[in-house]
C-alpha cells in the first residue's frame, strides 16, 4: 500500500534497541511478556508511534512511554519516533517489568 493510491499511510519501521533484543533473546522470558512486547511492537507500528494512550516527555515528544499487558500490569515500554531520520522509523529503546 502507498500513500499515492488514497490509502492509509504505511506505518513506520519498529527496531529494537540493543537492551530490548537481549531481553526478548531471554530464554527465561515469560510467553506473556514476550507476546506483550511483539504486541507493542505492532501497534507502534501501525499507528506510526502515535498509540492511543500513549505518554510523551514534556522535554523530548518523541519519546514516548506504552503500558505492556492488561492496564500495564506487566510493565512499560518506552519508544522514540525517529521522524526526521532517512528513513523514518522507531526505535523500542527499553522495556521496564514489574
Amino acid at each position: 500500500m502507498s500513500e499515492s493510491d488514497g490509502q492509509e499511510p504505511e506505518g513506520l519501521p519498529c527496531v529494537l534497541s540493543e537492551e530490548v533484543t537481549e531481553l526478548l533473546m531471554d530464554k527465561s522470558l515469560p510467553g506473556d511478556v514476550f507476546g506483550a512486547i511483539v504486541a507493542a511492537t505492532v501497534v507502534i507500528n501501525e499507528t506510526r508511534g502515535e498509540v492511543p494512550g500513549s505518554t510523551a516527555s514534556a522535554k523530548w515528544p518523541q519519546q514516548r512511554r506504552i503500558p505492556l499487558g492488561a492496564d500495564g500490569s506487566l510493565g512499560i515500554a518506552e519508544y522514540v519516533i525517529v521522524a526526521d531520520a532517512d528513513p523514518p522509523h522507531i526505535v523500542l529503546t527499553r522495556i521496564q517489568l514489574y
